[in-house]
């Protein structure tokens, strides 16, 4: 055994929570961000100016989701090469197997999706590691252990996880419809909160298929995160943290954070109030992966903007709800904690 840790080691083979859950889960939402994410952007802007090109490329984007998942993931765990390229095909695989269940009466085809590839692809990539340059026919030998026994698992998991993330989905997304006002908290904090620590809740949102009334409060969650951030924290970061966290991440935060976790609070109240404002008043809606990404990029609004065909309910969901109204409560709640002294000066404060 003890010999096996060692080989383990020598092959940086080293599982951990971080590295499964926080670092490979990071590294799968750059993945579904360069395809599926630009894909959906790009589709969306072809539609809206004409250009068939534009919808054409969109479509090849949303094809290699699957791949792309792969390559991030092996890149992510060091994988050499040779692992690192049969990564693709793997994490194609179980991104798109189909399974067929049988529900209320009717047959339906489910995918795993992104969780199929998350799980499949981290198990068969270490698995390539372990026999990656063992043997003289390494050519040989690396892509077909790392290829198979990613079929073999995506074969054996793939069903069960894409069954689990169906209902889960399907629940959240029905109940958000039932109990918009709880739900639409307790989406829009939870997935905020996800968002702003090193977990990826794109990935997560991906995952799940949320959408509907659910995703429109993910939106407002995951917007509420980083306009708050980047308004509050204006008067120690300028506008090079305003777009820094309003248009690329509230992860800054999370050193200063650990430090102080009252500069949290904001935030976080402001998600509690957005999310139901999404689903109550303006009943936003948003799908998958854009639910989860909030300002960064604008993907959330255009994510929003785009599920609801670009009304005019849309758009001014999206400036209130997402940009507006966390930005005004954010403030309040802020001077509030800086009157009674939980926020102290620079406890914001970025190293840009």
């Amino acid at each position: 055994m003890q010999k096996f840790k060692e080989f383990c080691k020598r092959k940086d083979v080293c599982p951990s929570a971080k590295l499964y859950f926080v670092d490979a889960m990071g590294a799968m939402a750059l993945g579904l961000f360069a395809t599926l994410l630009m894909g959906t952007i790009l589709d969306t802007l072809g539609k809206q100016i004409g250009w068939a090109l534009l919808c054409e490329v969109a479509g090849y984007a949303k094809a290699c989701t699957g791949a792309a998942l792969g390559v991030a993931i092996g890149h992510r765990l060091k994988a050499p090469p040779l692992v690192l390229l049969s990564g693709a095909v793997v994490g194609m695989l179980a991104n798109d197997l189909p399974t067929v269940f049988t529900l209320s009466g009717a047959a339906k085809t489910l995918t795993a999706g992104p969780a199929g590839a998350f799980v499949v692809c981290i198990v068969a990539i270490e698995l390539g590691k372990l026999v990656s340059k063992e043997t003289p026919v390494d050519i040989l030998v690396t892509p077909v252990v790392t290829i198979l026994s990613g079929a073999l698992i995506a074969q054996a998991v793939c069903p069960a996880i894409s069954y689990g993330m169906y209902w889960l989905g399907y629940f959240i997304n029905t109940a958000t419809v039932m109990q918009p006002l709880v739900m639409g908290i307790i989406i829009s904090v939870v997935v905020g909160v996800v968002l702003t620590l090193p977990i990826s809740s794109a990935a997560i949102c991906a995952m799940i298929g949320i959408t509907g009334l659910a995703g429109g409060a993910a939106t407002a969650g995951c917007c509420a995160q980083m306009v708050g951030f980047a308004v509050i924290s204006f008067r120690e970061n300028r506008w090079g943290g305003l777009v820094a966290q309003g248009l690329g991440t509230s992860m800054l935060q999370m050193g200063n954070i650990v430090k102080n976790p009252r500069i949290w609070i904001p935030a976080t109240l402001a998600s509690a109030i957005t999310g139901p404002m999404a689903t109550l008043l303006f009943k936003l809606q948003c799908v998958g992966v854009s639910a989860g990404m909030g300002t960064c990029g604008l993907v959330g609004p255009l994510g929003v903007l785009d599920a609801m065909n670009y009304s005019s309910a849309a758009w001014w969901g999206v400036l209130v709800v997402c940009i507006l109204a966390p930005a005004v409560l954010s403030l309040v709640f802020a001077e509030v904690l800086r009157r009674i002294g939980w926020i102290q000066e620079n406890d914001l404060k970025l190293e840009l």
